[in-house]
């Protein structure tokens, strides 16, 4: 049977990874955390000082060192996913902090940044059977993808699952901080001029603020199992 390309936009801490991870392991594709690619970038600016005490990002100086900047995806055995690689190190735990969250969508909206990673992902799709999860693979990596999906939530449910994950992770951070945090990271989002996040006309509104991840996965997984039989 014929593969597809699924692609999962939305804001961020709406379930996207966990959902995509899953469906991709049921259907037996690849599945891609673009997410986790912009981090990996903006972890490498923080290592190199190249955002400031001030929290601004020196643009001209990352741009120049992109060359510099090596992304893969390695299988975790003990975990049965894939890790985060930079430069050939292991920093899946480091992108997943606050500090990172902080400044990810400033250094995403840079569009050299934008360019050599979109690159890189529609390599990764060429053949389909992918899932891919980030804010433009819609819109802009897969335009053409067989299966849409927009994830979206309230803010403060959105805050509240993310502050319940950093809780588990051992770090020290109070709900306001991470609700502005995401109310930050979508004003910044969607207002960029570079690939700015925003549902692609054909994608599937998805609200997921009072269902439990079942439910989610139940009904996306029949979305896309009729997507596959239509297109076969």
């Amino acid at each position: 049977m014929g593969k597809i390309t699924i692609a999962i936009d939305g804001y961020s801490s709406t379930g996207k990874s966990t959902i995509a991870k899953r469906l991709a392991s049921t259907l037996n594709y690849i599945y891609v955390d673009t997410g986790a690619m912009y981090r990996a970038v903006t972890f490498f600016a923080l290592q190199e000082g190249i955002i400031n005490d001030r929290g601004e990002v020196d643009e001209a100086t990352l741009i120049d060192k992109l060359s510099e900047v090596h992304l893969k995806f390695v299988s975790n055995k003990e975990t049965g996913r894939s890790d985060m690689f930079l430069n050939d190190e292991n920093v899946e735990k480091e992108i997943r902090t606050m500090q990172v969250s902080g400044f990810v969508s400033k250094v995403a909206a840079i569009k050299e940044v934008r360019e050599k990673l979109v690159k890189i992902q529609q390599e990764m799709g060429k053949d389909k059977g992918i899932v891919m999860d980030g804010r433009d693979i819609g819109t802009v990596v897969f335009p053409d993808a067989e299966l849409k999906l927009f994830m979206t939530a309230s803010p403060e449910t959105r805050a509240a699952r993310r502050y319940k994950e950093l809780l588990e992770k051992g770090e020290e951070v109070t709900y306001a901080e991470v609700l502005k945090n995401v109310e930050e990271r979508d004003r910044i989002d969607s207002t960029r001029t570079i690939s700015p996040l925003t549902k692609a006309k054909d994608a599937i509104e998805f609200d997921n603020s009072d269902m439990g991840l079942e439910e989610q996965f139940e009904r996306i997984h029949d979305f896309s199992q009729r997507v596959i039989e239509r297109v076969n």
